[in-house]
C-alpha cells in the first residue's frame, strides 16, 4: 500500500478579510513540494485568491512549453499540459494546438531572446509612461517636439543613471543573444 497523500483543506491565504496566513506563489510552492494533488483555499469574505491562483498554477504548467529547449520537448510539455488542465479547460489547449505551427519558429531562438519576447513587463510599462506623458500634454505643435516629449520621459526612467548598472546586467546576455542572431540588423552589433 502505497504513502496515504495528504490534502490540506482549510488554507488562508493573504486575500482572505481575517486572517490571512500565506501569498498563494508560497501556497503553490509547498503543496508542490509536499506533492499534495490538491489544496483548498478558505478565505474569509471572498474569493479574490481563488483566481490568482488558477493563474498562478496554470502558468507553472504553461511556462515548460514555451521554455522548451526544442520542438519534441515543447511537445511533451504541452501532452503534459494537456493531461492536466485538458479535461476542464480544453479551449486553452485548443488554442496551443492550433497555433502549434506558428510556436515551432519561436523556438529557434536563443533563450534570452524568447525571455525578452515574452517578457513584455519593462516595454508595456514605457508605453504606459508614454500614453500617459502624450495625455497630459494633449497636443503637439510639431513631431519634434512629439519626439522631445518621449525622449524626457524615457530619461524620466532613471534620472541619476544609477540603474545602468543593474540594466546592463539584466539585459546584456539578451543583447549579445540579438547580436549574434540579428548582427546584420542590430544596430552597432560589434560593440556588444
Amino acid at each position: 500500500m502505497g504513502q496515504p497523500q495528504f490534502v490540506h483543506l482549510h488554507v488562508h491565504t493573504d486575500y482572505s478579510l481575517l486572517d490571512g496566513a500565506c501569498e498563494t506563489t508560497e501556497l503553490l510552492d509547498e503543496a508542490s513540494r509536499q506533492k499534495m494533488p490538491a489544496v483548498a483555499i478558505t478565505d474569509h469574505g471572498n474569493l479574490f485568491a481563488a483566481a490568482n491562483f488558477f493563474y498562478e498554477a496554470s502558468k507553472r504548467d504553461v511556462k515548460p512549453i514555451y521554455t522548451a529547449v526544442n520542438a519534441a520537448a515543447a511537445r511533451a510539455a504541452l501532452d503534459e499540459l494537456t493531461e492536466i488542465w485538458g479535461g476542464r479547460y480544453g479551449a486553452i489547449i485548443r488554442l496551443w494546438e492550433n497555433a502549434w505551427e506558428e510556436f515551432i519558429p519561436f523556438l529557434d531562438y536563443d533563450l534570452e531572446i524568447r525571455t525578452v519576447i515574452c517578457s513584455t513587463n519593462a516595454i508595456e510599462s514605457l508605453n504606459a509612461r508614454y500614453r500617459r506623458a502624450i495625455k497630459a500634454r494633449g497636443h503637439f505643435p510639431t513631431e519634434l517636439a512629439a519626439l522631445k516629449c518621449l525622449y524626457l520621459v524615457t530619461r524620466s526612467l532613471d534620472p541619476t543613471g544609477t540603474g545602468r548598472t543593474r540594466w546592463a546586467i539584466r539585459w546584456k546576455p539578451a543583447l549579445n543573444a540579438f547580436a549574434i542572431t540579428f548582427g546584420d540588423r542590430f544596430p552597432a552589433a560589434e560593440t556588444y
